[in-house]
């Protein structure tokens, strides 16, 4: 027990030994008049006039001070300077120093420098072992870039690294930065993102994040925890990670991306895209991939969803003509008086159209229209969807296929289909009895979200069942012309049909004709998209 004890006694008094090698003695090497007050100030020396104290590397100034020699310590005021080595600089009305722990606590109009690096506070306090100053009450860091304020600030000038809390605010001359939360090094400018930040950058892109690092003088970023770039033209683009080059324009997103153009109420998804500010393919360009999903959201009834392995979307420029009307004078030489006239004058201004391409397996799903094809093109000048490699289109019972179907829309409804190349329609009427046509060519007309008419244009061939009033098959009806016209009831029934004069047509009976089906047919309803998310389903 008594061995324990002295091992024990033994460590303090090493400890102890070391603390006190570690502590030097302040040095006072000038003041003007030294005065003691025994009664006031029992264990201060007072010294007044050009004060100044030296303690390891570091030297301090004051006009005034009072000096605790049994405690290794000092109360400095007015003017004071506080100098550590040839870097760290700091000034104040006080200066409260120990000189044993080595802390000073500034006071009142206090700033310390340190290289390109100024903190500035009413109350600041220095740990010279750590190289850590903090201010609690408010205060400021600046540096070459940037001036941060917060409530609460801390710098370590070994690292350059700063820590604000509190109501911080970055402001650079093509930015802001808000935030509670903020860690920033002022040696590289970059400022690391952990809460709830806002930066705004010169009133045209606002940046919503709550993890990742902003370089402040390059101003490339990554940005996670599905952060938020908004742009004033209503573009947007969110995922879970995201890296952003605002000095280029250019954005990549990985995980669950959305980019959002409000302005043509388009979204696009996936989880992976690139978006260009300014980029090859055209002003405000981007694209998706890895589940990539169109949402057009442009009728508030009824959205379009389109899916292809690769969905692009791009502003596209073009000139318009805007003609206006030019005032000028003649001489009538009857009356001799002027008339006066206007001339048209063609002016051209530009304006741009966002178009939407995508290939490779695509899906397209409208609750009055479903499609698949191997590509599409979205047009929003002329508002039309041209479907290309062999696509299949459905509206309720009916379906056309072709080479290429271009699908004309007018205030986001669909006005009219186009089939061009190997065109045929197929109406199910019983899942043995298809009303068939097929041409070269096909036109489809929609009215009030009914087909209403369909004309097919070059080696016109149809196949009709048709029914008795009590839905009874009659036989079934087979033609050939150059041009057919059909016509539809409101109730989606054919009302009536037209042929040019060189029209072939037999009537057959239904136990007669062994395999109606046109050249070309297929029932391709397996494929047919049932659901919005039914469109990533792969065949």
């Amino acid at each position: 027990m008594r061995e324990k004890r002295t091992i024990l006694l033994v460590t303090l008094c090493c400890l102890i030994l070391s603390l006190r090698a570690e502590q030097t003695l302040l040095y006072l090497e000038n003041a003007e008049t030294l005065d003691f007050d025994e009664e006031l100030h029992p264990d201060a020396q007072i010294l007044r006039g050009n004060v100044r104290f030296r303690h390891d590397d570091a030297v301090m100034y004051c006009d005034s001070a009072y000096y605790y020699e049994k405690h290794n310590s000092l109360d400095a005021f007015g003017n004071v300077r506080f100098v550590q080595g040839d870097t760290l600089f700091g000034y104040g009305d006080k200066l409260y120093y120990d000189g044993n722990t080595r802390f000073a606590r500034l006071r009142r109009n206090v700033r310390l420098v340190d290289k390109h690096t100024t903190l500035k506070s009413d109350s600041l306090n220095y740990d010279r072992p750590s190289g850590v100053a903090w201010y609690f009450s408010g205060g400021e860091i600046r540096d070459s870039l940037n001036t941060l304020t917060s409530r609460y600030g801390q710098y370590t000038s070994a690292t350059h690294q700063a820590i604000f809390r509190g109501n911080v605010h970055l402001v650079n001359n093509r930015f802001v930065m808000d935030s509670d939360t903020l860690n920033y090094n002022t040696d590289t400018h970059v400022a690391d993102i952990v809460g709830e930040t806002v930066v705004l950058y010169e009133k045209e892109t606002t940046i919503y994040s709550t993890l990742g690092w902003y370089n402040t003088e390059t101003e490339h970023s990554m940005l996670l925890n599905h952060s938020l770039i908004v742009h004033t033209d209503g573009n947007t683009m969110t995922g879970d990670t995201i890296y952003y080059d605002k000095q280029s324009g250019f954005g990549k997103a990985l995980h669950h991306i959305e980019m959002v153009d409000s302005a043509n109420h388009l979204t696009l998804e996936g989880h992976y895209g690139e978006m260009y500010e300014n980029g090859p393919a055209g002003k405000n360009s981007g694209y998706a991939t890895d589940s990539a999903l169109l949402i057009d959201w442009s009728d508030s009834t009824s959205y379009t969803y389109i899916h292809a392995d690769t969905l692009f979307t791009e502003e596209v420029p073009y000139s318009v003509a805007d003609i206006r009307m030019i005032e000028s004078f003649v001489r009538n030489e009857e009356k001799d008086s002027l008339l006066l006239i206007e001339t048209p004058d063609t002016l051209w201004r530009d304006t741009s159209y966002r178009q939407i391409r995508g290939y490779y397996g695509m899906r397209l799903y409208r609750e009055d229209m479903q499609a698949v094809g191997d590509s599409v093109v979205y047009n929003g000048k002329d508002s039309v969807i041209a479907l290309y490699g062999k696509p299949v289109i459905w509206s309720d019972n009916q379906q056309v296929k072709a080479d290429e179907i271009n699908v004309y829309m007018k205030n986001a409804t669909v006005e009219h289909i186009h089939g061009i190349g190997s065109a045929i329609a197929i109406e199910m009427k019983h899942p043995r009895c298809f009303n068939q046509m097929s041409g070269k060519e096909m036109l489809a007309y929609v009215r009030d979200d009914a087909l209403r008419q369909i004309d097919v244009n070059g080696n016109a061939e149809t196949i009709f069942f048709p029914q008795e009033e009590d839905g009874t098959f009659i036989g079934v009806n087979r033609t050939q012309s150059s041009f057919v016209k059909v016509f539809f009831t409101e109730d989606k029934k054919i009302d009536h049909v037209t042929f040019t004069s060189a029209t072939n047509g037999i009537m057959y009976p239904l136990e007669e004709m062994q395999d109606p089906m046109l050249p070309g047919f297929v029932w391709a309803e397996n494929l047919r998209p049932a659901s919005p998310d039914d469109v990533f389903r792969k065949e």
